[in-house]
């Protein structure tokens, strides 16, 4: 383990080196498309590995872009990343996009770092704070498959929705105050949530299950079938919407029309 950078540190410069390797290769343009995409991943990939192979080796890993290493389950120490989240908005020239960065110990984010890098900044669990004050009125969800609970979360409420790109973006959109909270289901997986759970929870949202369980992170089944982001003082009416919707429907699957 290199002495050089603090494990808070080493996450904020991967998050910040991988948003300007991404904003690097798209500003050129010589690629586009499905193919710009994939070079974006595959290139940021890439440099988090020889980031963490140099810096952390005995630590574990998970990215969206690699495969799965189950010796990380006997590791405490575990980073998961998805270098570039929202492939197909990076592509597309959209600024809805991030990168995420957490190193997990004991299932819990502790350290973690997303970059929304259009828009120049990092959001860091070592310096955050979510905005209070007025609500904005507003839920944040998928823009590819939008779900029916968070439609009716925002019904019940009186809010409108909106519907976002990144999962990084959406939640940290909810941290800046220009949505109340990020209400998903229809599956994600660890590296999808780990980093922008790990902020959110030190600004001082509330991040769990739509059922109000616990996140945990780091195991065998990668897989997490759904997630709220919310200003505090929504959570309990936000929970309580959601369960009423699974007494009505049986889950939280749906898509919204």
């Amino acid at each position: 383990m290199s002495a050089q950078y603090s494990d808070s540190r080493l996450t904020n410069l991967i998050a910040q080196g991988t948003g300007e390797i991404l904003k690097g290769i798209r500003g050129v343009g010589l690629l586009r498309g499905r193919e710009l995409g994939e070079a974006g991943d595959d290139l940021a990939q890439n440099w988090i590995a020889r980031v963490l192979e140099q810096h952390r080796p005995g630590d574990g890993f998970l990215s969206e872009e690699a495969a799965d290493d189950h010796s990380r389950l006997g590791n405490n120490r575990v980073w998961i990343v998805d270098p570039l989240d929202g492939t197909k908005e990076f592509a597309t020239g959209r600024q809805d996009w991030a990168v995420h960065v957490a190193l997990v110990e004991d299932g819990v984010p502790t350290h973690a770092a997303v970059g929304l890098p259009d828009l120049g900044v990092v959001f860091k669990s070592s310096d955050v704070r979510h905005v209070s004050g007025p609500f904005a009125g507003k839920i944040a969800m998928s823009r590819n498959r939008p779900p029916a609970v968070a439609a009716y979360v925002a019904s019940e409420l009186g809010f409108e929705t909106a519907q976002v790109g990144s999962a990084g973006a959406k939640a940290m959109h909810v941290l800046l105050g220009d949505y109340d909270a990020y209400v998903h289901a229809g599956g994600q997986y660890e590296w999808d949530q780990a980093a922008p759970v790990g902020v959110s929870m030190a600004a001082g949202l509330h991040c769990s299950r739509l059922d109000g369980s616990e996140l945990r992170y780091n195991n065998e089944d990668t897989y997490i079938p759904d997630l709220l982001i919310c200003r505090p003082e929504l959570a309990e009416d936000i929970l309580a919407a959601c369960a009423r919707y699974h007494d009505e429907h049986g889950s939280y699957e749906g898509v919204s029309n």
